[in-house]
């Protein structure tokens, strides 16, 4: 039997890693060249002159003297983190198929929980905007979801489709023209409404998609886009796990819970969208897994600085 060419590519070990971002300075000059890669352009004015000034390396500007450092308008910007750490962090979340609990990120970093908790969230929102507004196209296989009903899924959590802790969701495959899963949308929606569908539907379908979903009416509003839809009555072709048309989503959904269930025994509903964009992101991004370190660096250098307070903001009351 042939191996599966996507499980058994070459990563990034530990050895090459080490290599590339193994000290301070190796990290500093990858983000430097990625940042700057035509040299340093001041962020105000955007001219290239500039001086090295003080004990803290800032970057001043020598037209309109505005100061700035590597790391400003980044992501990474004030963090007290060593850059070393930031990279440890995204190999350990990039390599591995089933991620890593935040628990086993600190003690691998040597950081307290928190502070591994918050550089965790920081690249999950990167992985999120990264996401945000990829669509997908041509046959997309489509299902609903609840995430919860198990004891240890939420805190607190409790039996039942309908629960107060219970997260709907809706899992999207759209595969190649050999049948194969080309990308993975995980979406979190209040409810499996047609208002729901249809706000999903406008921010992350191609109006050329064609959707293949069960019989559940509101499914039908992926077509207030463009989208051509065709439902698959389960109930009269028999269940839906078994049928060939929903091969891939199903297959994808299983992976979900495995990965997180085996990974994170309790997560906080409000971060559950954070969870899913990082399982999304390592997937869509499967055939490269050597460059998904400098792929996610470069995202986080686009992103804006986060505080913890606007990452904190989604869990009020939660």
């Amino acid at each position: 039997m042939a191996r599966n060419k996507v499980q058994f590519q070459v990563g990034m070990s530990l050895t090459a890693f080490t290599d590339a971002f193994g000290t301070e300075e190796k990290c500093e000059a990858a983000v430097r060249r990625w940042r700057w890669p035509d040299g340093f352009r001041c962020p105000r004015c955007a001219s290239a002159r500039h001086s090295i000034v003080g004990r803290r390396r800032l970057y001043q500007c020598n037209d309109c003297r505005h100061q700035t450092t590597l790391k400003a308008g980044t992501i990474f910007a004030k963090t007290r983190i060593p850059l070393t750490k930031w990279f440890q962090a995204m190999w350990l979340i990039t390599q591995s198929k089933g991620s890593i609990s935040t628990l086993e990120l600190s003690r691998h970093l040597g950081l307290k929980w928190d502070s591994a908790w918050l550089l965790r969230q920081k690249l999950a929102h990167v992985m999120e905007n990264d996401e945000a507004a990829r669509l997908l196209d041509g046959r997309v296989e489509m299902d609903d979801a609840v995430w919860g009903g198990e004891q240890g899924e939420f805190e607190g959590g409790k039996r039942g489709r309908g629960g107060p802790n219970k997260v709907p969701f809706v899992v999207a495959v759209a595969t190649s023209d050999d049948g194969r899963p080309a990308r993975v949308l995980l979406h979190v929606v209040d409810r499996h409404s047609s208002d729901c569908i249809g706000k999903m539907a406008r921010a992350h379908l191609a109006p050329t998609a064609r959707v293949v979903s069960d019989g559940l009416g509101c499914f039908r509003a992926v077509t207030t886009v463009g989208c051509a839809h065709e439902a698959v009555v389960a109930a009269r072709a028999g269940w839906s796990e078994k049928l060939p048309c929903f091969k891939w989503v199903n297959t994808v959904l299983g992976n979900v819970k495995t990965a997180i269930h085996g990974t994170f025994h309790a997560l906080r509903r409000a971060y559950v969208p954070r969870y899913f964009a990082e399982f999304q992101w390592r997937f869509n991004r499967r055939h490269y897994l050597s460059g998904l370190v400098e792929n996610l660096a470069r995202s986080a250098l686009a992103t804006r600085p986060t505080p913890y307070a606007a990452l904190k903001a989604a869990d009020v009351g939660g």
